[in-house]
């Protein structure tokens, strides 16, 4: 455990705790220690990394070094040099700091597993949804796409395959129209491509341009085949994929607040080149809102969807965590960090979405990067 990162600043009645996440923790941070600063009741906000990440942690009152997870699966290591999973620490720490909200972050299944022990604790577990399954249906695209066909989810149409042969079998049924493929679990769209699988493309794409372009994100179909047949990589350690009809249509981003299955705010946002369009589009939301429920989503996610050629907004996926953009929505008159933690930490009534709607401001987002010392002592 690191020391605290300010230690003048003494454990209050009540604290709020940021576990790791995947990219916008420290934004969040940002946006409680405004929220703190504007409060009429104190709380502490700590933070918890596998890594020492000072600027993450320079917005924390207090901050943890999480167990690293290689160290708790390595059966190898001895006894003395385990460390405890990482679960039973933050609780751990959590019961000590008189933590009130514990926000998961990117190891929801890790803790939703032991949800019970944290609300004996009397700690609100956050992990994105209230039980396993619906963690590994939302992890698990093909299991996801099937939950929405049994609820009646506008959905994103996948067909998995795990060989060459069931790839070929799929290209020949399908590939009429224009496709792409995705891995059935990942995130930051990694291992997605556009191929030119559309028979009646007046030409295939370039098979050197999907290299030198490689955010468009194009590869030829028949440069993916020789890949993914040839590939040591999937030879050693099979990767299960999806072939799925490529959309046409706008994507949105939509930022959630929820609990148990309730949308309690929500901002849509969609992107044109580097500009994040921030707002309330009431036609995503007709297809977020039941998506919520049919998941019993319980947190901060995020969902993306995409509309088809008719203009139908289909559903692709759930992240059961806060996104990247986050941060942006402070921009529209509504943080939604702060619309969920200044509730959940009992500072403001139960938020109406009907209420959070009219408050919500259009408007455009450039984000910019920006930089931090680090120190030479610091370790990744």
């Amino acid at each position: 455990m690191d020391n605290p990162a300010n230690d003048s600043n003494h454990i209050t009645s009540t604290a709020a705790w940021l576990a790791e996440g995947q990219s916008s923790q420290r934004d969040m941070l940002a946006s409680l220690q405004t929220l703190k600063a504007h409060s009429d009741t104190p709380f502490t906000i700590i933070a918890s990394h596998r890594h020492d990440r000072p600027e993450i942690f320079e917005f924390a009152d207090r901050t943890y070094r999480e167990p690293h997870k290689a160290a708790i699966d390595d059966d190898t290591l001895p006894t003395s040099e385990s460390a405890v999973p990482r679960w039973q620490f933050v609780l751990e720490q959590a019961q000590q700091s008189k933590v009130k909200v514990l926000l998961t972050g990117r190891n929801g299944i890790d803790y939703e597993a032991h949800r019970e022990t944290f609300a004996a604790a009397g700690i609100r577990l956050l992990t994105g949804a209230t039980s396993v399954s619906a963690l590994e249906s939302i992890d698990d695209k093909f299991a996801f796409m099937q939950h929405c066909h049994q609820h009646n989810i506008p959905v994103a149409d996948a067909w998995r395959f795990d060989n060459m042969v069931q790839l070929e079998a799929l290209l020949a049924e399908h590939g009429h129209q224009p496709l792409c493929v995705k891995p059935v679990t990942g995130i930051f769209a990694q291992g997605f491509w556009r191929l030119d699988s559309d028979k009646e493309a007046a030409e295939q794409y370039d098979s050197f341009e999907h290299l030198y372009f490689t955010e468009e994100k194009k590869i030829s179909t028949a440069q993916f085949k020789n890949a993914y047949a040839n590939s040591l990589m999937v030879h050693e350690r099979p990767i299960p994929m999806l072939l799925m009809p490529y959309l046409s249509g706008q994507e949105y981003s939509i930022d959630v607040v929820c609990e148990y299955g309730d949308v309690l705010a929500a901002i849509t946002r969609y992107k044109t080149g580097k500009i994040q369009h921030i707002s309330y589009e009431q036609s995503v939301m007709d297809v977020v809102i039941p998506l919520i429920k049919a998941f019993d989503c319980d947190g901060i996610v995020s969902v993306q969807t995409k509309a088809d050629d008719d203009g139908q907004h289909r559903v692709l996926e759930i992240n059961s965590r806060p996104s990247g953009g986050i941060g942006y929505t402070i921009h529209s008159g509504v943080d939604l960090t702060q619309v969920g933690f200044s509730y959940w930490l009992g500072l403001t009534d139960k938020p109406k979405l009907v209420d959070i709607r009219q408050q919500i401001t259009p408007c455009q987002v450039r984000s910019i990067m920006t930089s931090v010392k680090i120190e030479e002592n610091n370790t990744y």
